[in-house]
């Protein structure tokens, strides 16, 4: 946790953990409501895979008569008003390690939130951290339900006491390990009914698909596969097929784009990179015949849209998000070079350059990515 200003992250902090006692105390004279907040703030990735079951608890016997509501990650607001809407009452956005040195802010959500009166809060992300942690117990909600978790997202002694705001916490079985499996285990339980989906799932209505994606950055610097190989692998797609090539993604990956573009002969690629909302980006997935990228939110997507994807694919996270199981039909074909290190929660052992990627991506060389890629080039326009 990287705190600037000491003074505002010890207001944030007495907000988020110690006013929930008062805001209990105060619940007894509210009337009670039956209204649902999911808590779930964590990247476009972990929507994706999370928010199928919206859906599901909308229609679910236990819930089909409560108002629904979500507090996410302003990241994706675009994709809820677009795709989620219809399932839900109201939608509010925060940056929750923004609130650590924001205690206004904190507060005034907290207030909303509790003003609402919800009998049940779900926050079913395994990775826990105590500024969401502290939203739920701040709702005063009846029920509050959530992982046991584990620490990489919060530290034991705020975990410590942030584990009493909860009503119910789940144990994650030992075989439960894939994050989509997860998600699934947490809203059986809470749902008491078995749900048969195994993979996420979006419609866009989009079809043919035609074109190679490729999104050559990802959620960290360190996570991601050297854009000198990205070069060297457009130029082998190029000599192999005349689909189009389209670049794509966020600011993040601006000068990755930036950097390919200069070093690719004009006109053989199209750049889309910071050029599209979200929504644009997920159809931009959903009409390519291939999407090719580091393990980043758009691989779900792609499972999502069913477009085939390679995903070049690193140790931190291993078979939390990536590989999929075998039994999901648009799983990517993951690429990875596996280490005795793998699972590391990307708190990685080895020492390296601030401009060097993590040594479980760098040591994946393009002659491994392209004999994963070429089979599933798609067949050349007319």
């Amino acid at each position: 946790m990287d705190i600037k200003n000491r003074n505002l992250f010890r207001i944030s902090r007495f907000i988020l953990l110690k006013l929930p006692k008062f805001f209990r105390f105060l619940s007894h004279f509210r009337p009670t409501r039956k209204r649902l907040l999911f808590i779930k703030t964590d990247a476009i990735g972990d929507y994706i895979l999370f928010r199928n079951f919206i859906e599901i608890t909308k229609r679910s016997e236990k819930y089909k008569d409560y108002r629904i509501d979500i507090l996410g990650h302003p990241i994706w607001r675009d994709v809820v008003s677009s795709y989620d809407k219809e399932f839900l009452n109201a939608a509010y956005f925060t940056n929750p390690r923004g609130l650590y040195e924001a205690p206004l802010t904190a507060f005034k959500l907290a207030l909303r939130l509790f003003l609402n009166n919800y009998e049940v809060v779900l926050q079913p992300a395994y990775t826990r951290i105590f500024a969401t942690d502290g939203l739920a117990a701040l709702t005063a909600a009846k029920h509050i339900i959530g992982y046991q978790s584990d620490h990489e997202g919060i530290e034991p002694r705020h975990k410590s006491k942030t584990d009493a705001f909860y009503t119910q916490m789940l144990l994650l079985p030992a075989g439960v390990y894939f994050e989509f499996h997860r998600n699934r285990f947490f809203f059986e339980s809470v749902l008491n009914e078995r749900i048969a989906i195994n993979a996420p799932s979006i419609t866009t209505g989009i079809n043919p698909k035609k074109g190679i994606a490729i999104l050559p950055g990802a959620g960290a610097f360190k996570r991601g596969w050297e854009q000198e190989k990205f070069l060297q692998l457009i130029k082998l797609i190029k000599q192999h097929t005349t689909q189009p090539i389209y670049l794509i993604g966020g600011p993040a990956e601006v000068a990755a784009g930036d950097y390919l573009m200069a070093n690719l002969a004009g006109g053989s690629v199209e750049n889309f990179i910071n050029k599209t909302s979200l929504p644009q980006l997920i159809e931009k997935i959903a009409s390519s015949a291939l999407l090719i990228a580091n393990e980043t939110g758009a691989i779900h997507i792609a499972v999502a849209a069913q477009t085939p994807s390679v995903c070049i694919l690193g140790g931190g996270h291993f078979e939390r998000f990536a590989p999929y199981p075998d039994d999901v039909a648009f799983g990517p074909v993951c690429v990875y070079d596996k280490l005795p290190c793998y699972y590391c929660n990307w708190d990685c052992i080895f020492e390296t350059a601030p401009t060097d990627p993590f040594p479980c991506i760098s040591g994946i060389s393009l002659e491994k990515v392209w004999a994963k890629v070429l089979p599933l080039l798609p067949h050349n326009s007319n």
